[in-house]
């Protein structure tokens, strides 16, 4: 009989323990799980309870009725940043629109985005969208506190932690009608610091390994998807990995999914701490402003480099 491998499968890390503290038994064990994850696949799937199962439901209600809108309606959340207002209506991805709301853990700016849409304003939309996104910007604070701890970067964690602001990027990708497979997303790394990302039942996302091998990820309901970035690769000056990941649509049903990024702040400087920096490990990235390299991303150059971060600042470039 043939040797064939098991199929690859994200790794399952458990964040529902009462006792999960920093410092504790638990703490240490899920830190190690968590590193050893995004060292060997630069993401993991995530056992989070902290976000009751009504709002979870609600989350969905929510994205549904914007998307229901008319299109002229949806486009009035304009953003002078790239991929933080309405996306869609690409010939490319014709599947595929989003809509982005920027500090999305702040109720004050959620409304003022959401009253761009509805005038007389959405008071149950907005108090989803930001009791969402607070709610699971705490995973995103203990993931990265974990990885600075497991890098002995303690003394960087409050600088670390005020450099980011919170985008929630809700996504929904149309059912092609076929049984054939149709491409959703493109190919693509998140150039942000950490991604949080939650989904309906239908499936569609798919991660490439570090050996190249493409596999699908089929994340229970109650549970998120943790990736991470090419800015945090780089202040981490390589020491995690930011995978390569796609969405492919077969179907009819449409596929809704939420992304929570962290995002440096415009103006802060990404600098890999010297501690990270030695014979072994020579410097990859000169300190970068995220906004700066993603206007270089976007630019024809940026879009056909393999690596647009090493183009843009990498050493030796």
């Amino acid at each position: 009989m043939g040797s064939e491998s098991s199929p690859l499968k994200l790794p399952v890390i458990d964040f529902t323990k009462q006792e999960l503290k920093p410092g504790s038994v638990e703490w240490d064990s899920v830190k190690g799980q968590v590193l050893q994850a995004l060292q060997d696949y630069g993401c993991f799937e995530a056992s989070f309870e902290k976000i009751p199962t009504e709002l979870r439901e609600a989350i969905f209600v929510a994205v549904k009725e914007l998307f229901d809108l008319p299109l002229q309606t949806k486009i009035r959340n304009v953003s002078k940043k790239p991929f933080h207002g309405y996306v869609g209506q690409y010939p490319q991805v014709p599947l595929f629109e989003s809509m982005g709301f920027d500090d999305a853990d702040i109720i004050e700016n959620v409304e003022a985005q959401t009253s761009k849409m509805w005038p007389q304003g959405n008071t149950d939309f907005s108090k989803t969208i930001q009791s969402f996104s607070k709610q699971l910007s705490d995973l995103d604070q203990m993931v990265r506190r974990m990885i600075l701890e497991s890098f002995n970067l303690e003394k960087y964690m409050d600088e670390h932690m005020d450099s980011t602001n919170y985008l929630l990027r809700v996504m929904k990708y149309k059912g092609p009608k076929t049984i054939e497979t149709k491409l959703g997303l493109n190919s693509h790394t998140d150039k942000n610091i950490v991604t949080i990302l939650y989904q309906n039942e239908v499936e569609g996302l798919a991660i490439q390994s570090k050996d190249g091998e493409w596999f699908d990820v089929k994340p229970s309901k109650d549970s998120f998807i943790v990736m991470i970035g090419e800015s945090l690769y780089a202040w981490l000056n390589g020491r995690l990995h930011s995978p390569y990941h796609r969405v492919m649509m077969t179907g009819d049903k449409a596929r809704y999914s939420m992304g929570l990024f962290s995002i440096p702040k415009a103006g802060y400087m990404i600098k890999a701490p010297e501690e990270l920096v030695d014979e072994e490990h020579p410097l990859l990235f000169k300190p970068f402003d995220h906004i700066q390299f993603m206007g270089f991303y976007y630019t024809e150059a940026g879009q056909k480099a393999q690596s647009a971060l090493k183009v843009f600042c990498g050493v030796g470039n």
